[in-house]
């Protein structure tokens, strides 16, 4: 019952996020949680990218090992630094970022929202979810694989342990992460200073690593080792996983901490530790697990159970992003109303999904048992991210043009190629198809899939809707002539449908024949913005003392409440009272009127996505003693 509503456009490409606008004693504080939030996932990579890199390239030498590190160091340099960090970070939707975000200021730059700018989001959405299932099993793998260079005996318990870890993982997120994650920020922050002592100290077994800051050894290794080119480029683009983090997670911290936790700490540690690996295997030769094995032996086991937990984080915020990125699709018709509950009274970001969740941890522990080695599934890392990383230089190209109002030359020489560096990173990974790069692109493809029947499905059975139902002002004129018995009280109708009359109304007046002396038609509006101010919130029409037509509209980051959006309405005159209202709702019965081919299997498709989504009631936080359905067959 909501359509999603349009607002102005937002040009500021300097602009900040609003947690970006903070006081001087709360930056530090910014800087800290940015560092266990957004980096997790990007500052674990060392634990398998130079690892993986290493054996794409078989038995290196040094000119070899200069070149991957080279590799690396320009991946996170162009990548990260250049592209997000100077550009992307600077397309924030009224302070909130993401795909979605990006996709929604893209459709605003055009008087009609394009199919293709939607398909685009749905795509790049659709792959953060993908990605979302390698990153918990890989990043725990990686980890738990350090005991190997403690205990070698312990090799056949990995796999068992990073199931243990994960469903525990996983069984916690049902509590909420507010306690634990005031703690991830000087957790990781910890783990990045460890990152780059051992490295620097390492630095020091072969100095001559840090000519790898010359672009000329990363681009004669890929001259020269043209057989191999593409999948060394596979394994250096592990690196950079996680670097969209810094822009989905833009609205909760803003523009100016992320940028300064990147620049500060997380980027100098990467390159020490990459340099580090890099003059250990110089000095000491090849090894299967350079990070691991560069560690004093000592250190190896306290360094193994940082890494987990380190891993962990990585994880978490892998998943809490996930549920984000739903409840933003849920908020824009794209995917149906699923449960989200709301863990902390605090903090409105603090959600669980528990049917997102249980999805996640089927995938991921699937993943684990059927790769059951982090080399193995470093194969099935990359195309999502990379495919991801495409749609975003795309969707801010039509940002930078239409909505910045930059000269499209100017626009191109940024854009150009931002684009060939990331389609030859999604070429290089796309290699990597037949050896577990399918799974993330099966799982984008079903999600992608059931977005789409989703939508159409939406605006088919609306179609289908608006033709059964009557005018809503021709149905206000008539009762107002010949008015039936009313009774006392507030009735409230909800419908999606701005000029048709409800449903539950017309099946009201067929079955009881009367009316409450009070009528609202109330229609639920989604913005394109993340946050819609109070006083925008409302908007009441009356059509005459019988009949009153109140808007409500969300930000789509917002948990819709209806009771407590109806209270703002008392500023506007109308004297509500739940206590004395009651609220009507029509529920479908969806039956398919195709008898074979495609077309039957998606609408059994949608019709079963209709029926698991969450009842209206809960998910708009309705008294269910105030709520009455009515129940109505549709065949679509």
């Amino acid at each position: 019952m909501t359509e999603t509503a349009s607002s102005g456009t937002h040009a500021d490409a300097g602009a900040t996020g609003k947690a970006g606008h903070t006081t001087p004693h709360k930056f530090p504080l910014l800087i800290m949680s940015a560092l266990g939030v957004v980096f997790g996932d990007i500052g674990t990579s060392p634990l398998y990218a130079f690892r993986e890199a290493l054996h794409a390239a078989g038995d290196p030498g040094e000119l070899e090992v200069l070149g991957l590190l080279s590799l690396i160091v320009w991946a996170l340099m162009l990548v990260v630094t250049v592209k997000y960090v100077m550009f992307v970070l600077r397309a924030d939707n009224k302070g909130e970022g993401g795909t979605l975000s990006l996709m929604t200021l893209a459709t605003n730059a055009f008087v009609k929202r394009p199919a293709w700018v939607i398909a685009l989001g749905i795509i790049g959405g659709s792959l953060f979810l993908g990605d979302a299932i390698i990153t918990p099993a890989i990043s725990v793998l990686s980890a738990v694989e350090g005991i190997e260079t403690v205990a070698p005996k312990m090799a056949p318990w990995v796999v068992p342990m990073t199931v243990v870890i994960l469903l525990v993982l996983f069984t916690v997120q049902r509590y909420g992460t507010a306690r634990v994650s005031s703690v991830f920020g000087p957790i990781m922050a910890v783990w990045f200073v460890i990152l780059g002592l051992i490295g620097l100290v390492h630095i020091m077994d072969a100095p001559q690593v840090l000519m790898a800051l010359n672009p000329y050894y990363g681009a004669a290794f890929l001259v020269s080792h043209g057989s191999i080119a593409v999948l060394v480029l596979g394994a250096v683009f592990l690196s950079v996983t996680g670097a969209e983090a810094l822009y989905v997670d833009l609205g909760h911290f803003g523009r100016r901490p992320i940028i300064m936790a990147w620049l500060a700490l997380v980027f100098p540690a990467l390159l020490l530790n990459y340099f580090g690996q890099g003059a250990f295997v110089l000095s000491h030769g090849m090894t299967d697990n350079p990070f691991f094995e560069m560690q004093w032996d000592w250190a190896r086991l306290p360094m193994v159970g940082m890494a987990t937990i380190a891993t962990v984080i990585a994880s978490q915020a892998v998943i809490t992003g996930a549920y984000s990125l739903v409840r933003q699709a849920m908020h824009l018709n794209l995917l149906p109303r699923l449960e989200v509950r709301h863990t902390s009274e605090e903090m409105a970001g603090q959600i669980y999904m528990p049917q997102i969740n249980g999805l996640l941890l089927v995938a991921v522990l699937l993943l684990v048992i059927g790769f059951r080695s982090s080399s193995a599934l470093s194969a099935a890392y990359g195309i999502a991210v990379t495919g991801e990383m495409l749609v975003t230089v795309v969707l801010l190209f039509i940002v930078m043009w239409r909505l910045w109002k930059w000269n499209v030359f100017a626009s191109l020489a940024v854009i150009v190629p931002l684009f060939i560096i990331d389609a030859g990173f999604f070429i290089a990974n796309a290699a990597k198809f037949p050896q577990g790069g399918w799974v993330p692109a099966v799982v984008a493809v079903v999600l992608a899939s059931t977005m789409t029947i989703w939508i159409v499905g939406r605006r088919r059975l609306g179609e289908k809707t608006r033709r059964d139902e009557v005018p809503l002002e021709f149905l206000v004129e008539n009762l107002a002539k010949k008015k039936p018995t009313t009774v006392p009280g507030t009735a409230v109708f909800l419908t999606s449908d701005i000029e048709g009359a409800p449903t539950a109304l017309l099946h009201s007046l067929k079955h009881y024949k009367v009316l409450h002396e009070h009528n609202v038609i109330l229609t639920i509006m989604t913005s394109d913005r993340p946050h819609v101010a109070d006083e925008d919130k409302i908007r009441i029409d009356a059509y005459n003392d019988l009949f009153y037509r109140v808007v409500v509209t969300f930000g789509y980051i917002e948990t819709p409440n209806i009771p407590k959006a109806l209270a703002l309405a008392r500023k506007l005159g109308w004297k509500f009272d739940i206590m004395s209202t009651s609220f009507f709702l029509s529920r479908r019965s969806l039956k398919s009127s195709s008898k074979a081919g495609l077309r039957l299997l998606f609408d059994r498709i949608f019709i079963r996505l209709a029926k698991n989504a969450t009842d209206a009631t809960e998910y708009f936080h309705i008294p269910t003693g105030r709520v009455v359905e009515i129940g109505t067959q549709v065949m679509i």
